[in-house]
């Protein structure tokens, strides 16, 4: 299945934040596994959904 590939790519990728492996969720929307942790990836995920949402002043 591609969904194992994209797994094993994922699981091998040595640089998270320059090839963004964290955005890849299971398809129940659930996390799933990440190399790192999934605390990390979690905080991954936020730390860009805060980077996109406008501030005000």
């Amino acid at each position: 299945k591609a969904s194992r590939a994209v797994g094993n790519a994922v699981g091998a990728n040595p640089v998270a934040l320059l090839i963004p492996c964290h955005r890849v969720i299971r398809q129940s929307g659930a996390l799933g596994g990440y190399r790192w942790g999934s605390a990390r990836k979690q905080m991954a995920q936020m730390w860009e959904q805060l980077r996109q949402e406008p501030t005000e002043l």
